[in-house]
């Protein structure tokens, strides 16, 4: 798949068409994956351009606190909000990648630290989407009487999405986030992390959260035997420079899961849902997470564009017959 905005167009307005009604655009500058001397693209340039282009599929893009100042992506993100008439969203990562930061001039600071710059960073943003002149004295964030017009067209601000598996992930994702996302798990595990959730929620007086989504990789195949040849394709990997950042992932993060190599070959642990099989073995898994509360299936696909389609033709008829799937 070429990481190119060509490609990129092409598979958001065909997601658009098929019923997709999500997209999530990574933040990341070096590619973690293929290997840092890969291209990548930059997500916000990214995301300004495709909802130019797209009319009804909403733009969640993530955003790393620790490359950005807070009063200018509050900016940007109304600009782009107004851009797509509504359609923006942000995934917010607090960061894993220490290398990364370092050649791009990023803070990457001890684990809890980034979550405390994370909570100041949204409280700046909520307050200048919010607040007509707007007043900050944090510790790592000072404003004085700063105005931001136009206001996103989504009030009071677009939804804040965010993942985190440690105490103090799960605390700022509580206190100050509308929607929580997890990397993939088994039913019992999403089940659990849902309940709890859900009473830290509730506990600390905030509202419901939005949604609940996670990450999954999907093979769908009309056969076992061809579900576990594409399975051996896509996990056969070995540790070299393409997996660069596999060691800051699971070293400078707070896992609940241990993570293998393997489980590195796709991003998020997202084999780890086995939404992997013929589509109705499919469908009866994505049902089972639904049951359990989860509602946005941030779906990986290799190539995009066809097994996005296959998908989409063969899966999403059987989980809601005659509807879009809700979320994808």
């Amino acid at each position: 798949m070429p990481p190119t905005f060509d490609y990129a167009k092409k598979v958001i307005l065909q997601a658009e068409q098929l019923g997709y009604d999500t997209t999530l655009i990574a933040e990341l500058f070096l590619n973690d994956i293929k290997g840092p001397q890969e291209d990548t693209l930059e997500a916000w340039s990214t995301a300004a351009a495709l909802a130019a282009v797209t009319e009804k599929i909403e733009i969640m893009t993530a955003i790393r606190p620790g490359f950005h100042n807070p009063a200018i992506t509050a900016k940007a993100t109304a600009n782009i909000d107004h851009i797509s008439n509504g359609r923006l969203t942000l995934n917010v990562v607090s960061a894993w990648w220490e290398e990364e930061a370092r050649q791009y001039g990023g803070i990457f600071t001890e684990h809890d630290e980034r979550y405390d710059r994370t909570k100041e960073f949204i409280d700046v943003l909520k307050g200048l989407w919010t607040e007509d002149s707007f007043s900050y004295d944090g510790k790592y964030y000072q404003l004085k009487d700063t105005k931001l017009f136009p206001k996103p067209v989504q009030r009071p601000n677009p939804i804040l999405y965010a993942g985190g598996e440690s105490p103090k992930g799960k605390e700022v994702i509580t206190s100050h986030c509308d929607a929580y996302v997890m990397h993939g798990g088994t039913v019992e595990e999403v089940r659990a992390k849902i309940e709890d959730m859900k009473e830290r929620r509730e506990n600390a007086s905030q509202a419901p959260f939005q949604s609940f989504g996670m990450a999954a990789y999907v093979i769908c195949r009309d056969t076992e035997e061809e579900v576990q040849q594409e399975l051996a394709r896509i996990t056969n990997v070995k540790e070299s420079a393409a997996y660069s950042g596999f060691k800051d992932f699971t070293s400078k993060s707070q896992l609940e899961q241990q993570i293998q190599l393997q489980d590195y070959s796709v991003s998020n642990r997202g084999l780890r849902p086995n939404l992997i099989g013929t589509p109705e073995q499919i469908a009866t898994k994505i049902k089972e997470y639904e049951e359990v509360g989860l509602d946005l299936l941030l779906l990986q696909f290799s190539p995009q564009l066809e097994e996005m389609e296959r998908f989409a033709k063969q899966v999403m008829p059987l989980v809601k017959p005659n509807q879009e799937l809700t979320k994808a």
